[in-house]
């Protein structure tokens, strides 16, 4: 945009501001302010078109005149914190601010955004609920996440032709991102590890608005030895991606959180969906050979 046409814009714009097509716009003022604009936009050479999201906080440091930079992006490596960061005054300078509105937005969306139905059927995994009827009523009530209704009881029954020494599921939890993202990669490679220690694997479903003790109910029901949960963790700012894996010996309704093993972190920046999934397979054999979970278990 030439200099007359940005003229022609902004006498435009104080025309109506000033409500009249016959108000005479002072040549001086309007020479003043396009000038402003055109040294703004000839002086912004430092933004490289990045959006703020485009970079790991890890990365991000804007202290100014520090004493040692280098020890302090050091530290900065060790964690997603919101650390080195500054401020203008008592606020958060404009690129902190903006950039911790759209993480609290990747947050709120893996909570409220259901995991779709294509990406469960296409994973092939029969699709059970709780007693849940909507995401209001899941985030209001956990009580009626813990338990399947009537349908998925009768579903369940008919998955496996025996009780199965492990039974893995998957449950969308409080991050549906964090299913999308790793559960498949986990499950597969659960899968693998287990057939590798000879140990028989429960037909693998899905869980919709499941919550953790959801595991207890679906253990007494498939009457597996050992039952674990793959399922979306309450997400921060850090990373709206990770997921958890919960396991126990044996649960039945009511067991108390201490008797579950939880592998948490799972997602690309903590522990990959994959290292995890082999992970969790060693504590799974782990588990059936000492018969054993949660606090009374030795890792």
């Amino acid at each position: 945009m030439n200099e007359m046409q940005l003229k022609s814009i902004i006498e435009e714009v104080l025309k109506e501001l000033n409500g009249s097509e016959e108000t005479k716009v002072d040549d001086k003022n309007l020479q003043r302010i396009t000038s402003q604009i055109l040294h703004s936009e000839s002086s912004d050479e430092s933004y490289d078109g990045k959006s703020v999201t485009d970079y790991e906080m890890e990365d991000f440091f804007e202290v100014p005149n520090a004493e040692n930079p280098d020890a302090y992006k050091n530290y900065k490596k060790s964690t997603p914190a919101r650390v080195g960061i500054w401020r203008a005054g008592p606020r958060y300078k404009t690129d902190t601010y903006l950039r911790f509105r759209a993480d609290h937005a990747v947050a709120q969306d893996a909570v409220f955004t259901d995991v779709p139905d294509e990406f469960v059927e296409s994973k092939g995994w029969p699709k059970l609920q709780t007693l849940i009827n909507d995401k209001d009523e899941y985030l209001t009530r956990p009580d009626l996440g813990r338990i399947l209704d009537d349908e998925s009881v009768a579903k369940l029954k008919t998955l496996n032709s025996k009780a199965p020494r492990v039974q893995v599921y998957v449950a969308d939890g409080l991050s549906s991102t964090a299913i999308e993202t790793n559960a498949y990669d986990a499950l597969k490679a659960i899968e693998m590890g287990l057939k590798n220690h000879n140990i028989d694997m429960g037909t693998p479903f899905f869980v919709k608005y499941g919550r953790v003790p959801s595991m207890d109910h679906v253990s007494e029901i498939t009457g597996a030895e050992v039952t674990a949960v793959l399922i979306g963790e309450r997400p921060g700012l850090a990373t709206g991606e990770s997921m958890s894996c919960y396991m126990i010996y044996k649960g039945k309704v009511g067991t108390p959180e201490s008797a579950r093993t939880v592998i948490s972190n799972i997602h690309k920046n903590g522990t990959p969906a994959v290292e995890a999934g082999a992970h969790i397979a060693d504590i799974l054999k782990k588990i059936l050979d000492e018969k054993k979970s949660g606090v009374d278990l030795k890792l």
